[in-house]
């Protein structure tokens, strides 16, 4: 698994980041709203991730007014929070600008907790960041996650083309962090070049005369696909996500890894790691299966390069998949929690009891809003989640 140095971490002067003003809201703690609740009978916290999936006759606006009703329903049913992937390049996905799509969902929710899973952060300027999640943070003060990657969410000449230039070092990553970390928390050091630069909505306005802004600001998660996050996420002692949903083998690797190095911060005392869960469940185990198969034609074509809008159930049985494409699929599927609810309820108790994840995060890869809206209502029901 990737390594960081300990010295890139004082190098980079990467603090846990301080969640200040963290205030008890919902019945959580004041840990900026880290830590979840679980809800029913559920054995931890349940999420939604969302890529805002488009599919084969489906145009960007369907799958956008989807993603307000998964967020409605997410809230209604008592999921911890709601979270959007910047992807970019990939017609099947329109979740491209996750502060947007978040913006958005601030005035059409009103409780559940809102972010990026995740920004991207080096396709973009700390400084904007800051400035776009202090926004947010306006917007629906004490709802706003910000959730961090360091790969670039798409393939190498897309993400040249967004960073505007051909050095993709991902090692930048620890400075970079360090860099948003003390935009947002407005306390870059005196002699330092950005010290009278501000992030707007911030602190700042706050101490300025006359004040009365909020300090109050996104608790950062750190999240990864391997063992460089999880390192980096437990020596800060920040909150880590993990992508198992497609890299399911490294999951349990990479929270020992995270624990192991945990140090207690200002934001947790102690480790807090959820896990992206790929899982649909359907009224039969045949219809989940018809549905989840979609999602992983929609893979192999992305895997050879040949990325496009999600297939949809029917187009996907009658695929014929060579034999290389159908050991990928069965691979594939064997990650994914699918079945009836109480299959699917079964797969998810199992998974957050192998793994020791504080959270799970649900992610439904289906052809049709209908689907992955069927699917979040039956796990709800399953766990006997609330309904108002």
């Amino acid at each position: 698994m990737d390594e960081i140095r300990g010295d890139e971490v004082r190098n980079g002067d990467v603090r846990g980041g301080d969640a200040r003003g963290g205030e008890v809201r919902n019945g959580e703690v004041g840990d900026g709203g880290i830590r979840g609740r679980a809800q029913g009978t559920a054995p931890v916290p349940l999420s939604v991730l969302d890529l805002v999936t488009v599919g084969q006759g489906r145009t960007a606006t369907q799958a956008l007014r989807t993603a307000v009703d998964i967020a409605q329903l997410a809230e209604r049913r008592g999921f911890h929070r709601y979270w959007v992937a910047e992807h970019h390049s990939m017609p099947g996905v329109a979740s491209s600008s996750p502060a947007v799509i978040l913006a958005h969902l601030t005035a059409r929710t009103e409780r559940i907790r809102l972010g990026s899973g995740g920004v991207m952060l080096p396709n973009h300027a700390p400084l904007v960041i800051a400035e776009q999640f202090g926004t947010l943070e306006a917007m629906a003060p004490g709802r706003i996650d910000l959730g961090l990657g360091r790969a670039p969410g798409t393939d190498g000449a897309t993400a040249a083309a967004v960073r505007r230039t051909d050095r993709l070092n991902e090692d930048d990553f620890p400075q970079q962090l360090a860099e948003l970390t003390r935009f947002l928390d407005d306390d870059f050091p005196d002699g330092h070049p950005y010290t009278r630069i501000h992030a707007v909505p911030g602190p700042v306005q706050g101490t300025a005369e006359g004040g009365v802004q909020s300090t109050a600001r996104p608790p950062i998660w750190l999240l990864g696909s391997s063992g460089f996050s999880a390192r980096l996420a437990g020596v800060l002692g920040l909150p880590f996500a993990f992508a198992h949903h497609f890299s399911a083998q490294n999951t349990v690797p990479a929270l020992d890894l995270y624990r192991q190095s945990f140090r207690p911060s200002a934001v947790l005392d102690a480790p807090y790691a959820l896990i992206g869960v790929a899982a649909l469940a359907a009224d039969d185990a045949r219809e989940a299966r018809r549905q989840v198969l979609s999602g992983a034609l929609s893979m192999v074509r992305l895997r050879t390069g040949r990325p496009g809008l999600v297939p949809t159930p029917e187009e996907a049985e009658a695929y014929a998949f060579t034999p290389m494409e159908r050991e990928f699929v069965d691979n594939w599927l064997v990650n994914i929690v699918h079945g009836t609810p109480d299959e699917v309820r079964s797969g998810l108790d199992d998974l957050a009891k192998r793994t020791g994840a504080d959270e799970l995060m649900i992610t439904a890869n289906a052809h049709g809003g209908e689907a992955r809206l069927r699917s979040y209502e039956l796990i709800a029901d399953a766990y006997g989640l609330p309904t108002a």
